[in-house]
């Protein structure tokens, strides 16, 4: 159990995970069966019944998860009534809509990839405003609970939900951990057996936007390891961002960017490498997606685990594959599939928020005066110390000229998409549409700005 509170009670907890139906639930689902989180009820809410009966006939026939207090639900209001923590997993316009963003994106000659660039903006034109509903419901009908938020593009996203319910959403990515585990292992540091612990073995210095941040500093007892990992090409070499990269670049930067990264540092030989690969990663997980959840639909609970386990297998070995080309060749490291994934830490800030032990942890949450040259109210990816009060950023190294300018420039962007989603007034989202295309780094093309950015603005097709 969680051990007590200040004030000694230990309270059993009800959790509701929105985006119930998606193929990743189990994984959060396997978290929770196994943490020390007291769980009395798991409620799946999602708007499509066929993959939510897939998704639970999955967790009914997985050992890990069988014994799991499980309903499923297609009312929000029902999903949302009495939960202590509701984990937002929302995929609005499903893997049709990514699939979308991404062509639509290389068609004008720009990078297209679910959360940075272009096809970042589009998605996020057609989440904020369903987040922005889905906030307001959480105020009005589960106005104490914690909203742990995994839903991409995840730093826009914690952000406009931040404007109603204030530190009451976190927002949670597995990236800069994953980093993290990888800096440590590489320098000799034993990263512990989950994403969700290696932030409370070291002091690393990491600030960023989701998808966008840098290692700094990686202190063991007081020693910053990282400059001598980056002097040395050997262990760079072995780690998936050296390969990524390359150690001479990164000895350049004089920190560990995270793997999102490339799409800026290498933006050419990541169009050329996704062009060559003849198909998206939207277009392979949806493939794969469909596949699945074709194959599970009607089987038997322990069918429908097997299936899925052989997907989760595959999509976590091809992760990134498209950009892992010639040199950088090979499937994900072994070590990294078998830490988790973002799961881990949203279970381990759940954990801390329930009462049990603080934690520190990397999260998505507002500045505050944690960067005194961003907005407060700016959301951004930094380590944090988490109790039964909150998420508290902890002081960080001031950013460098390099890093505080791209933060705030792709931050702008996502800013005035999420302005133009939500506007009432269709010139006004048009005018802050065509600058979020136009000014974003990314991009770099006008005639693809003002192709890019009508077609941004339609509505998603998931509102709760």
């Amino acid at each position: 159990m969680v051990p007590a509170g200040p004030a000694g009670n230990v309270q059993r907890v009800r959790v509701t995970i929105v985006g119930g139906g998606g193929f990743r639930v189990p994984l959060i689902a396997r978290q929770l069966a196994a943490s020390e989180l007291p769980v009395s009820q798991v409620t799946l809410y999602d708007t499509d019944p066929r993959r939510l009966a897939v998704v639970v006939g999955v967790l009914r026939g997985d050992p890990a998860t069988a014994r799991l207090p499980v309903t499923a639900t297609a009312s929000l209001g029902v999903a949302l009534r009495g939960a202590d923590f509701i984990f937002s997993a929302l995929r609005v316009g499903g893997l049709d809509g990514r699939v979308r963003d991404e062509r639509r994106a290389l068609r004008h000659g720009v990078p297209g990839q679910e959360t940075v660039g272009a096809g970042g903006l589009a998605s996020a034109a057609r989440t904020v405003p369903v987040v922005t509903a889905l906030a307001r419901h959480v105020a009005e009908i589960a106005p104490g609970a914690w909203v742990i938020s995994m839903t991409n593009p995840a730093g826009i996203v914690t952000e406009v939900m931040a404007a109603v319910l204030g530190r009451r959403v976190i927002g949670v990515c597995d990236s800069p951990v994953g980093l993290i585990r990888r800096a440590c292992a590489a320098s000799g540091v034993d990263p512990g057996p989950s994403l969700g612990a290696v932030t409370g073995r070291v002091d690393a210095d990491y600030l960023g936007i989701n998808h966008l941040g840098w290692l700094r500093a990686l202190r063991v007892a007081g020693t910053d390891l990282l400059p001598s990992l980056l002097n040395d090409p050997e262990r760079l070499s072995a780690v998936e961002e050296g390969r990524l990269f390359g150690p001479d670049v990164l000895r350049a930067l004089g920190v560990l960017p995270n793997e999102y990264l490339y799409w800026y540092y290498a933006n050419a030989e990541a169009l050329r490498d996704v062009l060559a690969a003849g198909r998206t990663r939207g277009e392979h997980v949806r493939s794969r997606q469909l596949e699945f959840y074709s194959s599970a639909s009607g089987a038997a609970p322990a069918t429908a685990a097997r299936l899925w386990r052989e997907a989760n297998e595959e999509r976590n070995r091809s992760y990134f594959a498209e950009l892992r080309t010639g040199k950088r060749a090979g499937e994900r490291d072994e070590a990294d599939v078998a830490a988790g994934g973002y799961e881990s830490v949203a279970l381990a800030l759940a954990s801390a928020l329930a009462g049990g032990p603080s934690s520190r942890l990397i999260l998505n949450v507002p500045n505050g005066a944690t960067v005194p040259a961003l907005p407060p109210d700016m959301v951004i990816e930094v380590p944090c110390q988490v109790d039964g009060s909150g998420a508290v950023p902890l002081p960080v190294s001031p950013p460098s000229d390099h890093e505080l300018g791209l933060m705030s420039a792709v931050r702008g962007c996502e800013r005035a998409i999420a302005a133009a989603a939500l506007s009432r007034d269709p010139a006004e989202a048009a005018r802050l549409s065509l600058r979020a295309f136009a000014t974003h780094p990314l991009v770099g093309s006008l005639d693809a700005a003002r192709a890019l950015a009508p077609a941004a603005l339609p509505a998603g097709s998931m509102a709760p």
